[in-house]
């Protein structure tokens, strides 16, 4: 029915043949990135208030299942979104760590919320500043808690980078930037004190 061919080089291509006329030719890598951009098994490392937030997006309201990504697995052995939600304290640290390890490749985290991000406000020796120290970390997702439509553009986010097989940390950043706001008062401030000059 259909046949893989490698050629000399890194592009790899599938060929998938018609029964009678016509076949499409994809690279194999973009055709493995598609199929897990839909296909997150999740286990859900929740550890405080970001909980509530996370059962949220967890309900039909938000409807996580039209991503591919409903399913939690308890076990970090089938799962692989591995998302750390609420604080982190220095003796969860290498159950984290270990959880992560045990995970199978491709694996990713997602850090739900500022506390799992940063530290958040905790602010002493008992809090881990951000769990990047631990293990490494694909999406960061601030708030506190996040809004759920915050953790899908998270999860979107996370998608892409899948499909593009890009490995770099990326930030989900607001919708509406506050600094544009800021500079369109800023003009405008500055445009009524050229009208109110010119008619003096």
């Amino acid at each position: 029915m259909g046949e893989l061919t490698s050629p000399a080089g890194d592009n790899r291509i599938i060929a998938l043949e018609g029964s009678e006329s016509g076949f499409a030719t994809t690279k194999l890598d973009a055709l493995l990135g598609w199929a897990r951009k839909y296909s997150l098994f999740m286990y859900p490392f929740v550890t405080a208030c970001c909980g509530m937030e996370f059962m949220a997006l967890s309900s039909s309201r938000f409807d996580i299942s039209r991503f591919g990504a409903e399913a939690p697995r308890f076990s970090p052995r089938q799962s692989d979104l591995l998302w750390v939600v609420g604080t982190i304290s220095q003796r969860q640290a290498p159950v984290l760590r270990r959880i992560y390890e045990q995970m199978m490749e491709p694996k990713y985290v997602l850090a739900f919320g500022t506390c799992a991000s940063c530290g958040g406000f905790y602010d002493n020796y008992t809090t881990v500043p951000g769990i990047d120290k631990i293990i490494p970390t694909d999406v960061y997702v601030p708030g506190c808690p996040p809004r759920p439509e915050a953790v899908l553009d998270g999860l979107m986010l996370l998608q892409d980078k899948i499909a593009r097989g890009d490995r770099t940390p990326g930030i989900v950043k607001p919708r509406q930037d506050p600094a544009e706001a800021l500079v369109s008062i800023r003009k405008r401030d500055k445009s009524s004190d050229t009208h109110e000059g010119g008619s003096r």
